[in-house]
């Protein structure tokens, strides 16, 4: 036994002190360093061996060998001076040289074993069975597969003659006359029958050093072969059928990997069979989902479903069904259908409507989706309306479809047939609305057309013009609008000749205007001359019961528009549609379902709640303590609840000073909503807003 003493507790003398500690003829006497937390030092004590900080003591008789690891040359020679002279002083330089040597040979057994390992994994993961033996015909060699075949653990016949543990073998056989024996047929002592292969393993030399034994079940090779052959023939009909379509068809196996394709799909998307078999079934989209994968994974056909193929992005259909045999999924087939020639005749036939559109209304009373009591008076009253020459007020929130219902009375009129003109009275700068509505003559101003022009009111003479949003017109063209509703007739800018004209006026405004004349911003004879046929048409809020149908249909008008396939709306999304306020109406309506399908995949169907964007709710609360009165008010709870609605926005109208904006903030709702209610309860307000 030799005792060692190891100077420093570095990072070098600790790996020593690792190394050294596992040899059994070596004791180590102790562990110095000067630094008391040294690494070193920590391991030393948790190994039971002797630490201190001073070398001294020890260096006795006994002391054989001193590994100096500090790297200090000071205390090197120090140590060569004090040390007994039987005892070996090993320097810092010459430890760091063990150390790597050490380190290196750790790495290469390291490395060995990886390797050994790898090739156990590999020849126990082999389907084949595998027997090996040394030159002296000892088994070395015996795999799972070989445990398997011949009902034989390994720990039983490892390290044994193989010519005394393996029946019928002639491995050392082939051991002595270095021949090899291939795709021999044996039958093995439990009645399975195999195809071995027997060859001789020669070293460098060419020596025989060993012998080995591949062999399987025959059986299962006949069976693989049974099976290639009727994938074979079953290959051979599809691609029968398949070359004989006129039909774009595609196939993969389980894996999604492409197994047949026609010459019609290679003529829709210009890619050949050497692009397609044997790949992932992505690889021939150019844009969305794969269907073949979605069909794999869920094993339930999909019909109808638009994508783009090929490099030339062919806009394309797809119809994709599974492959099931015997109730096992074995692939899935597509058919595809060319769409470009079809959406190419869309387009132009969208394009001709679009023509037709700016000569004729677009829309009817069909066109109106209203269930509620609300929107079917207004309905009711509008077609009523459009039986006579009366001119029609429309009014409501903005997005509830005024310029709809004016669509429909013209094209229910007897002017359907001549000029739908809609003017939109906000859009128009005041300096253009005069030429624009009432035309101009020929010099009338700087730039104007030779020979003048016409007006909108001309134009639409023998049909319908439509003044959208009325109520935001000056007083100076109030007073003109006034005078063609009474004389029916215009004068051109710049012309003193009146021009008599033919034409159904209908109105629409979201301005309470009734408001309007009190503040002096309306004149309350042009009202009355619109107000004939006033029609209310109610808030998205107030009909709930035709969200659901609305929403159907602006799906459907958005899937065309998109190129989608949506199909229905999941219940909790309806649940959220419902409980927003829709400030916006419908138009807000079809803005939030067409947002929430360019969020959704190509492939769904549903819209979930998290397809919505962010929906602002307004969630009314109870109070706290609600009573009851034994005395009757004779008013509704309709009446009721807008008698306190109306009580609260003048309170915090006079609390914000006349400052609408700050009220309806203070009232946790959007100032278009705060103008709707305050014309809806008849709330006039009479202070200006803060500007």
């Amino acid at each position: 036994m030799h005792k060692l003493l190891i100077v420093g507790a570095g990072r070098g003398g600790t790996a020593l002190l690792r190394t050294l500690n596992q040899m059994d003829r070596l004791k180590i006497v102790a562990v110095v360093d000067r630094r008391p937390d040294a690494p070193g030092i920590e391991l030393a004590r948790s190994l039971g061996i002797k630490v201190d900080s001073d070398y001294r003591p020890y260096l006795d008789d006994e002391l054989d060998v001193i590994l100096e690891a500090t790297g200090d040359m000071e205390e090197y020679e120090q140590l060569r001076q004090l040390k007994r002279e039987k005892t070996v002083l090993i320097p810092g330089t010459f430890t760091r040289i063990v150390m790597r040597l050490i380190r290196e040979r750790d790495k290469l057994i390291a490395a060995m074993m990886q390797n050994q390992r790898e090739r156990e994994t590999m020849l126990d993961s082999t389907h084949d069975a595998i027997i090996g033996v040394n030159r002296q015909g000892v088994i070395t060699l015996f795999n799972k597969a070989a445990e398997r075949l011949m009902d034989i653990e390994a720990s039983e016949v490892l390290d044994t003659k193989v010519s005394e543990r393996i029946p019928n073998t002639r491995l050392h056989i082939v051991l002595e006359t270095g021949c090899p024996e291939l795709n021999q047929e044996q039958i093995l002592p439990n009645q399975t029958r195999i195809i071995t292969n027997r060859v001789p393993v020669r070293n460098d030399k060419g020596e025989v050093v060993g012998a080995v034994a591949i062999f399987r079940d025959i059986t299962e090779v006949m069976a693989l072969a049974e099976e290639v052959t009727n994938l074979k023939e079953l290959q051979s009909m599809l691609q029968a059928i398949i070359q004989s379509s006129d039909e774009a068809i595609s196939v993969v196996d389980q894996n999604g990997i492409g197994l047949l394709i026609n010459p019609a799909y290679t003529r829709l998307t210009g890619l050949t069979p050497d692009d397609i078999i044997g790949k992932p079934a992505t690889v021939d989209i150019s844009e969305g989902d794969s269907m073949h994968m979605q069909v794999l994974k869920t094993k339930r056909p999909v019909r109808g479903v638009p994508m783009k193929l090929g490099p030339k992005r062919k806009d394309v259909v797809v119809n994709v069904a599974p492959v099931v045999v015997d109730g096992e999924l074995k692939g899935s087939v597509g058919v595809i259908h060319d769409v470009s020639e079809f959406k190419r005749l869309t387009e132009e036939l969208e394009k001709a409507r679009r023509i037709i559109r700016t000569l004729e209304a677009k829309y009817s009373f069909a066109d109106i989706i209203g269930y509620s009591e609300q929107m079917k008076s207004a309905i009711e009253q509008a077609k009523k309306a459009a039986l006579t020459p009366a001119t029609v007020l429309l009014r409501g929130e903005s997005g509830t479809g005024k310029e709809l219902f004016a669509h429909a009375i013209h094209n229910a009129s007897e002017r359907k047939y001549n000029q739908f003109i809609r003017v939109n009275c906000a859009a128009i700068s005041e300096s253009l609305l005069e030429s624009e509505l009432f035309g101009y003559e020929e010099g009338a101003f700087t730039g104007a057309r030779r020979g003048g022009k016409r007006g909108l009111f001309e134009e639409a003479s023998g049909g319908t013009i439509f003044l959208d949003e009325i109520g935001e017109l000056s007083m100076g063209m109030q007073v003109m609008l006034l005078r063609v509703l009474q004389e029916r007739e215009v004068v051109r800018v710049g012309g003193t000749k009146p021009i008599n004209i033919d034409v159904r006026v209908i109105a629409a405004t979201h301005v309470n205007l009734e408001a309007a004349i009190g503040a002096g911003r309306f004149r309350e004879d042009l009202y009355y001359r619109l107000h004939v046929v006033p029609i209310h048409i109610p808030p998205l809020r107030q009909r709930l019961e035709d969200i659901k149908p609305i929403a159907m249909y602006l799906l459907r008008k958005a899937n065309l528009e998109y190129g989608r396939n949506v199909e229905e709306l999941h219940e909790e999304t309806l649940q959220m549609l419902l409980s927003y306020h829709w400030p916006g109406n419908v138009r807000e309506l079809e803005n939030v379902l067409g947002r929430a399908m360019i969020h959704m995949r190509i492939n769904e169907r549903t819209i979930m709640p998290e397809h919505l964007p962010p929906l602002e709710r307004k969630i009314s609360k109870a109070p706290k303590e609600a009573e009851t009165t034994a005395g009757s008010t004779g008013k509704t709870l309709k009446q009721a609840v807008e008698e306190a609605e109306r009580q609260h926005i003048m309170r915090e109208l006079a609390a914000a000073k006349g400052n609408r904006t700050l009220a309806a903030k203070r009232l946790g709702i959007a100032i278009r909503s705060l103008y709707y209610k305050m014309e809806k309860l008849g709330i006039m307000d009479q202070q200006e807003d803060v500007k």
